[in-house]
């Protein structure tokens, strides 16, 4: 089977969580023995560099990248409020990346085009101009779900005006855009009945993120049990709207009250762009680690992972990783979404203050509870989030698309 993979961002350097799930479909797909290649789109944040990747994978994909410059423009943007279309999906058609497209197309012949995410959906109609091959939209989220939850947490009217907007046009062009694909590969299972609810009838599976076991080593020393000077800790991208959103709320609404309860307890951030406020916060007990070397090594050398989210979509990549490391987690419900979890069995549900603190006192009326949780957090990815059988049913999805 050939398939073109075409990708918003590079899999390599896997700088975050959408850079690991792409280049887990790649290495899937490869592994499985599909003949692979990759044109990918090249930005700012997410530049390609062939030398990120091994040789090995060079060879077998035949990646190719193309820079687009995706910084928002205030006057592009302000036009859109007067047009139909969705200025952010705009920002990723790149006339060079379309050439390129074309010219792939022309050159070979393949059975699957595999879009990564709703932004690659702009290069459908060249796709159907120059190919037979059936389309897939693996599908990251509901992106105008996003930018409707960013609305209704915003406290600026104007701002709330423009996020509304953008959310409408959003959702407009996700809807029209499902008649432009043979299926869709969603990646939780609410995220494939919200594409039902849209009127979707195209074929769908879900396909959850994926991780190789292998990758992921549990520390076999846990902290004692009468140390309950637990080590918090939040790990991603602050350029990543819903991250910023989600940590400013704990900061203010969650961490200093609860510090009050538990100051012996400390909490560590790290990802890349942090904001100054938070490079210079004046927050008790928290300290920030920025872009670090080694994301599972900052794992392990930390206790319970919290994940604040109020907007995003779709599945935390983070949270899959860092249980596949024996962690507990503490997640709001959203951030929680698509999971297959269990409160208080695999993993720990907190969506105010009052309820972490109850998860907290919950830890430590029994310490012996967070190694049994992160246990049960392992044996969860063991069952649910293995890559190779994963990839397997995505493969699988193909083949009855093409027959």
């Amino acid at each position: 089977m050939r398939v073109l993979q075409l990708c918003l961002k590079p899999p390599q350097p896997a700088k975050d969580g959408g850079c690991i799930a792409i280049n887990n479909i790649s290495r899937g797909l490869i592994n499985l023995g599909a003949e692979l290649k990759i044109l990918t789109l090249s930005t700012h944040k997410h530049p390609f560099r062939l030398e990120a990747f091994d040789e090995e994978f060079v060879n077998q994909s035949g990646i190719e990248g193309v820079f687009i410059d995706t910084k928002v423009n205030v006057v592009d943007a302000f036009s859109s409020l007067v047009t139909s279309d969705s200025y952010n999906i705009s920002r990723f058609f790149s006339t060079d990346f379309d050439i390129l497209l074309r010219k792939t197309l022309e050159n070979d012949e393949f059975d699957i085009v595999h879009l990564e995410s709703l932004f690659m959906t702009t290069y459908i109609h060249t796709i159907r101009r120059f190919s037979k091959a059936k389309i897939v939209l693996r599908s990251h989220n509901l992106e105008y779900m996003i930018w409707e939850r960013l609305a209704r947490q915003s406290n600026n009217p104007a701002k709330k005006v423009y996020l509304t907007h953008l959310a409408k046009q959003l959702k407009k062009y996700e809807v029209n855009v499902l008649s432009g694909v043979d299926g869709i590969a969603a990646i939780t299972d609410e995220d494939q009945l919200k594409y039902k609810n849209l009127g979707c009838k195209k074929p769908m599976i879900t396909i959850p993120f994926g991780i190789n076991l292998s990758d992921y080593h549990i520390q076999e020393e846990r902290k004692s049990t009468d140390q309950l000077n637990f080590k918090l800790f939040h790990l991603g991208a602050m350029d990543w709207k819903p991250n910023l959103e989600g940590i400013a709320w704990f900061l203010e609404e969650i961490w200093n009250k609860s510090q009050q309860n538990h100051p012996a307890f400390s909490l560590h951030l790290a990802g890349r762009h942090m904001p100054d406020w938070l490079l210079e916060n004046n927050f008790p007990n928290v300290f920030n680690h920025g872009e670090v070397d080694s994301a599972n090594q900052f794992m392990l050398d930390h206790d319970i992972m919290i994940v604040p989210l109020l907007s995003a979509g779709g599945m935390r990549v983070k949270i899959i990783e860092g249980m596949a490391l024996g962690k507990v987690v503490i997640s709001t419900r959203i951030g929680a979404e698509g999971i297959n979890c269990k409160n208080r069995e695999n993993i720990l549900i907190a969506n105010n203050l009052d309820e972490f603190e109850d998860q907290l006192k919950w830890i430590e009326e029994d310490p012996e509870r967070l190694s049994l949780i992160g246990s049960n957090a392992r044996r969860l990815v063991e069952g649910y989030y293995d890559n190779e059988s994963i990839m397997k049913d995505l493969y699988g999805f193909y083949v009855n698309l093409i027959q």
